[in-house]
């Protein structure tokens, strides 16, 4: 859905500041996030990604990010991929996003 070279990618691996660095540059710029390999729970941090608590403040739209407020733009877009075959995320994660299986195969859709 992106063009190559035009996303940034983050894992749940790698450091808090760095993935929060990442997240607050790209929500003011605009610019897409996928979080790949991740796990079944999630960081606090992405919540408000994830139940889009964006707000209207002064003409701007704003969104709190951890302990800060910043601007969020929005062409933003956040993607999670997981390697899990069948992940059991928690319900109140499964009403706040749209899931995708792209392992479905076309028996299993007959069956």
């Amino acid at each position: 859905m992106e063009t190559p070279n035009d996303y940034k990618s983050i894992k749940p691996t790698m450091d808090g500041k760095n993935i929060s660095r990442i997240l607050e540059n790209c929500i003011q710029l605009g610019t897409p996030v996928i979080l790949e390999d991740s796990i079944e729970t999630f960081d606090p941090l992405v919540e408000p990604l994830l139940g889009k608590q964006i707000d209207k403040k002064r003409g701007q739209w704003m969104i709190k990010l951890g302990d800060r407020t910043i601007e969020y733009d929005k062409n933003f877009r956040f993607y999670i991929t997981t390697k899990l075959p069948r992940p059991h995320f928690a319900p109140e994660v499964c009403v706040k996003v749209n899931m995708l299986n792209f392992m479905v195969t076309e028996e299993g859709l007959m069956d």
